[in-house]
Order: C-alpha cells, then structure tokens, then sequence
C-alpha cells in the first residue's frame, strides 16, 4: 500500500515510520526543506519538499498513484486544502485528516475530501468516558465524513441486551456488532453469543442507527 503523508511533524513522522515499519511504501511530504535535511536521514521514507496545498507539487510528488492520503500538519486549513486536493483532483480512494482544534471538527467531512477526521482531544474524551462509562454509549472513531462511527457501550446489568443472543437483538440493517470485548478477551460475534453484563460491545453505527443501536444495549427508548 502507497501512503501519502502531508507534514513532517512530531505525528506526520511518527505515522511515517510506523507505516514504514509495517511495510507500506510511504511518501513524505514537507515544505521547510531545513527540516527535511535535518530528518531525511532518520527515516528512510520517500521525502518531497514543497507545498502539499499546491496542486503541482502534490502531482509531482506522485499521490497520483496514492492508496491513502493522510493530513497531518499542525494547521486545520492546509489539512483541509490537502484532503480537497487529494481527493478532487488525484481521486486518492481513502482521505485521512488530522483535526487539530476541537472547533473545526465539524468542517472535516466528505465536501472537503475527508473520509475519517482524527481529533486527538475528542478521542482522549472519548477514552476516558469509555474507561468510566457503564450503561451508556460512547463515540470511539468516526468514519466515511461522519456518515459512521465506532461506538462503545459497557452493558449494565439491566441492559436490554444482557443474557439475549445476538441473533435475537433486532440490529438494525445499516448497523453491525463488531466486537464483544469479556475479561479483556476479544469474542468474534456470531448468532450464538449471548451478551452477559459489564460487557464492552463495539458496533458499527451510522446517524439512523445509532439510537436504535443505543436503545437495544443501553435502553431508555424505543427500539426497532
């Protein structure tokens, strides 16, 4: 897989590497050439220095050709210029963008390019309210421009859920399961599994869903 990365920074190197590791071809793309001197050596990535908000330089840097384009710069407007660009004018299949001030989260979604915004303080919160959380349903990830989502939900003990089977559960179609997490121990769903309290059940949710969802494993409305 080809990864293209716009920023040279603490996260954009750190992804770098990492994908590098794994065994990804990736592309580096900086515009401060004092800091590619001074990095290159270091990660031994392909490195382009230029603008990655300009057109011409992301086309010779060669995303053309890109699996993945991934946003990572400090700043939220050229993170929302490079996805625009990735995605219009290079069609690269998947738009990763970094969010880097809670108040713009908003603006990361499809009409700028977007496929899945990262916002590193929504997450944190995210985390503490799934650590302490039971009983209730917490945004993990969001996905496809907000369009789906990762949610989590502890189930309590009088969760509508608790003790049903799967098949049992009336999901809603534009919805799945994707993980029962039990004494720290992965369950792959399947029909048979039988949801049991303090379970940490993962689902797949889009905006119809994810009250339905939220319904069927915490309670307080109406289900489907």
């Amino acid at each position: 897989m080809k990864v293209a990365i716009a920023g040279a920074g603490n996260v954009g190197l750190y992804i770098a590497s990492d994908l590098k590791e794994a065994g990804h071809e990736v592309l580096l793309i900086e515009e401060n050439p004092d800091l590619v001197a001074r990095l290159k050596p270091t990660v031994d990535v392909n490195w382009y220095t230029g603008d990655a908000c300009e057109v011409n330089n992301l086309h010779e840097a060669g995303i053309a050709d890109a699996d993945v384009m991934v946003a990572a710069t400090g700043d939220d407007e050229d993170n929302l210029v490079v996805s625009l660009l990735a995605k219009q004018e290079f069609a690269v299949p998947r738009v990763i963008a970094r969010v880097n001030h809670p108040k713009n989260h908003w603006l990361f979604n499809e009409t700028w390019g977007v496929d899945v915004s990262v916002s590193t303080p929504h997450l944190l919160t995210a985390l503490v309210e799934e650590a302490v959380s039971v009983g209730s349903l917490v945004r993990l990830l969001q996905f496809e421009g907000g369009e789906a989502r990762l949610v989590e939900v502890t189930l309590a003990d009088d969760s509508p859920a608790a003790h049903m089977q799967l098949s049992e559960l009336p999901v809603p179609r534009d919805a799945t399961i994707v993980a029962v997490v039990r004494n720290n121990h992965v369950v792959v769903p399947r029909g048979d599994t039988v949801l049991q309290p303090s379970d940490e059940v993962l689902a797949l949710v889009t905006n119809d869903s994810e009250e339905p969802v939220k319904a069927l494993l915490v309670g307080g409305a109406t289900a489907p």
